[in-house]
């Protein structure tokens, strides 16, 4: 006999809260009860399911805190099912990926640094209304998860959208404010300071940008205190862990034998000599240790190197002193040149002391736009700006296995910043591809692909409204002493608190990107770091990037295709493509030229050689103009008959030449005068009530004859 339990979900709770002006549920104990925390959030019909789980201990061997964040999409949360052949959702989209980063970047540094245990956080969208942020609700989502959970974490944290509508911020905007608005920006932070911030505008100045920013943070504090009375009345103890530390009276004696030759193996501006006099270094401790110690201890030992190491860096940094010896806001020697490779469309060569990158620019046709299969109202990308990281550029052996979530993010930041400075697809009818090589990696790279990629824009003949430049601010912080200083090197951002990137024009800011490593910024550091930004990106706009080239090209390369967009009647869209495609395909053959039609009457013709577009474009408009009595075109025979030729005056559209219409004399035989292929100059003398049309040649004049 079956026996059947009804399920009782007496745990089952439900928190609610206004967040931004609507309404934020949180649901808990009732699904994915295995998990360490979970929590469904509603926010409108947008619907998260977050979970955060732990491993019981630690893997062994490893030396770092493995926390791994998935931003998961499920197109049925926007009613859609997916367009892969496989018809389910595969390798996350960079939408996704990008989301992801921004949750991760936050709580990160806010577990506890000696934290080792696997932590996990899937954040998994189940349901998208576009009004209300999906990502928003899933990081909101990420920190309620945690807190309830009995994983360690040393704070509560949370996150809002803002936006500047018409002079005014909005918080969370809806998708036809986020039309409107001049920034879009995600920040986080906790009850005290700001731990994270990611941001496109259309050249916002750094103080209206600075007054954002703490307006959201105004709404954060409330955000965390109502995260704070979720855990207070459900939270669970959180667990203990196996602390670690390294071992002081080792370190004590490696630092006393070795702290002066660091310091005199990092005092260089060059990344390849401290490297290998640091092998130097590491080669005399292990001498000095003994063979035994150095082999059985010698993970142990690089720890504690690295932290002697971080030791001595962010001394000399407190006290004003850089590994390079540069000033605290100089920036490192610059280079800058455009038409680096022949056949490219445009190119720019941008390098920094030790950074270096290649930015090459590719134009196709608005066809060539990315059409983006996720849940976020953009459907496709017609700007796409991809990043690589090497592994040459930072002198390593590492075979290339693609993007990884590094150069995705670094990508969309770079988009992100030029995106507010390029022309309408009215002006500049191009699809735009712009790929960032980083050859050489001693900081900042994806600063670096911004500068690089405004020269290969502007070496392309891309009509940018002003050339965006982008420089990186570093932070370190020591018994409450704040240092921040200019143009971050590897070994400042690897030792360093804070890698605070912004890029922008002379106007304003375009975009910003900020990771951090301490418990979150204060208003003053954000906007000391606004203003050195701001300065260096001059400096380097104004010495640099606009004496390689001062202004976009005014034309493009002649290796690019050449784009001609008309509006044609929708009506008359079935007319050029013709039965099967057959009629652009015989523009296509005949003219040479490449010819996209958009559902809205949109036609693009794009060519390599001009004049083969322009054969194109007059083929066209020729197929969608009624004809009229008195036209007159230059059309191919296409048929005989006894009684007169037809000939085709635009694909699919053909007319009749009666033989006593084809010579000022008397004609027998219409093969006597033309033949199938003949090009022929023709007027329209009449069109009758069913549309036919009635051609003469005999009637056309000398001068009507213009092609």
């Amino acid at each position: 006999m079956t026996t059947i339990t009804h399920k009782s979900f007496d745990e089952e709770r439900v928190f609610e809260t206004t967040f931004a002006g609507r309404k934020l549920t949180v649901e808990t104990g009732k699904v994915a009860q295995l998990a360490n925390g979970s929590a469904l959030v509603r926010y409108g019909d947008t619907v998260v399911l977050v979970t955060a789980t732990a491993s019981p201990k630690p893997r062994e061997g490893v030396d770092f805190f493995p926390l791994s964040v998935d931003f998961e999409e499920k197109l049925y949360a926007v009613g859609r099912i997916p367009g892969s052949f496989m018809r389910r959702e595969g390798k996350a989209s960079e939408q996704a990926t990008i989301a992801s980063r921004q949750i991760d970047r936050p709580m990160r540094p806010l577990f506890p640094k000696d934290l080792r245990n696997d932590v996990s956080i899937v954040c998994t969208v189940m349901g998208n209304d576009y009004d209300n942020s999906p990502q928003v609700t899933a990081l909101n989502g990420a920190s309620i998860a945690v807190a309830i959970s009995d994983i360690p974490f040393n704070y509560t944290v949370a996150g809002v959208d803002v936006g500047l509508v018409d002079g005014e911020f909005v918080l969370n905007p809806t998708v036809e404010q986020r039309q409107k608005s001049l920034m879009d920006v995600t920040v986080c932070g906790t009850a005290e300071k700001i731990v994270m911030i990611e941001a496109g505008a259309k050249e916002v100045p750094e103080d209206q940008m600075l007054e954002g920013l703490l307006f959201a943070h105004e709404e954060i504090k409330k955000m965390c205190a109502f995260i704070d009375s979720i855990k207070a009345e459900i939270g669970k103890p959180k667990f203990e862990y196996e602390h670690h530390d390294v071992d002081h009276e080792l370190f004590d004696k490696i630092e006393d034998f070795a702290r002066a030759k660091v310091e005199v193996a990092f005092d260089t501006d060059d990344k390849t000599v401290r490297d290998a006099r640091m092998q130097v270094v590491r080669a005399e401790i292990d001498e000095f240790l003994g063979e035994e110690v150095a082999t059985e201890r010698a993970g142990e030992i690089t720890e504690i190197v690295d932290k002697l190491c971080k030791k001595v860096v962010r001394k000399w940094l407190t006290e004003g002193k850089r590994v390079d010896g540069r000033g605290m806001e100089e920036v490192r020697p610059l280079a800058a040149q455009v038409g680096v490779l022949p056949r490219a469309h445009g190119t720019g060569l941008f390098t920094r002391g030790q950074t270096q990158v290649l930015s090459v620019c590719t134009l196709g046709t608005l066809a060539d736009a990315q059409q983006l299969d996720t849940i976020f109202e953009q459907k496709e990308k017609r700007y796409i700006h991809h990043y690589n990281f090497p592994s040459f550029s930072v002198g390593e052996t590492r075979p290339s296995r693609g993007p990884g979530r590094r150069e995705i993010g670094h990508g969309a930041l770079a988009e992100r910043s030029l995106v507010p400075v390029l022309p309408s697809a009215e002006e500049f009818p191009y699809a735009i591809r712009v790929v960032s090589e980083v050859l050489s990696s001693n900081g900042s790279t994806s600063q670096g692909s911004v500068c690089g990629s405004t020269l290969a824009l502007m070496d392309a003949g891309v009509p940018i409204t002003a050339p965006v430049a982008g420089i990186s601010c570093g932070l370190i912080t020591d018994d409450g002493q704040e240092t921040t200083f200019t143009d971050i090197q590897g070994v400042e951002d690897f030792y360093g608190d804070m890698d605070f990137k912004v890029a922008g024009t002379k106007k304003g800011i375009t975009g910003i990107q900020v990771d951090i490593k301490v418990d979150g910024l204060t208003p003053s550091i954000i906007k000391e770091a606004f203003r050195k930004c701001r300065d260096a990106r001059y400096k380097i706009l104004d010495e640099v990037m606009l004496k390689a080239i001062a202004e976009p090209r005014h034309e493009v390369s002649p290796w690019a295709p050449k784009t001609i967009t008309i509006h044609i009647n929708p009506d008359k869209i079935r007319d050029v493509i013709g039965k099967g495609g057959s009629v652009i395909q015989k523009i296509t053959a005949e003219s040479g030229a490449k010819v996209d039609i958009a559902e809205d009457g949109t036609v693009s013709i794009s060519s390599i050689n001009g004049s083969d577009g322009e054969k194109a474009k007059k083929m066209i408009e020729t197929i969608v103009k009624d004809p009229e009595v008195g036209d007159v075109f230059y059309g191919k025979v296409v048929r005989l008959m006894g009684f007169g030729a037809f000939v085709q005056i635009a694909p699919g559209k053909d007319g009749l030449v009666h033989i006593s219409k084809l010579e000022k004399r008397r004609v027998e035989r219409v093969e006597d005068v033309v033949k199938v292929g003949d090009m022929v100059w023709v007027k329209v003398i009449e069109i009758d009530d069913k549309g036919r049309i009635n051609l003469s040649r005999k009637d056309v004049k000398e001068e009507e004859k213009v092609l």
